[in-house]
């Protein structure tokens, strides 16, 4: 008989959401060979068109820099007062004016 959706076998088994042995090997062995070879890698990315060596640095920054969640508002426009949408514009151009004025 099958077992129930969510169940196990063997409730000692890996807890959820933890990397299984292998994972953490294959990432641990990257990172030894990057941290080994790093100057190599300077190297090799100086050799690189700059084009070519931005689109590595970018690929690489996702693993640094976390990335942004993107984010939607809808504004019913026609439901604010003229007040509510002069502060709107104030505060959506705070600083515009300063940069310009540079």
């Amino acid at each position: 008989m099958a077992q129930q959706k969510g169940k196990t076998g063997n409730p000692n088994g890996r807890p959820k959401g933890s990397p299984n042995k292998i994972t953490s090997d294959v990432r641990t062995w990257i990172s030894d060979l990057i941290d080994k070879n790093r100057k190599q890698v300077e190297l090799d990315l100086k050799k690189l068109a700059p084009k070519e060596r931005l689109l590595i640095l970018e690929k690489l920054m996702s693993y640094v820099i976390p990335k942004q969640a993107a984010v939607s508002t809808k504004l019913d426009f026609d439901s604010l007062t003229d007040s509510q949408l002069d502060e709107l514009i104030t505060k959506l151009t705070e600083g515009v004016n300063d940069e310009n004025t540079d």
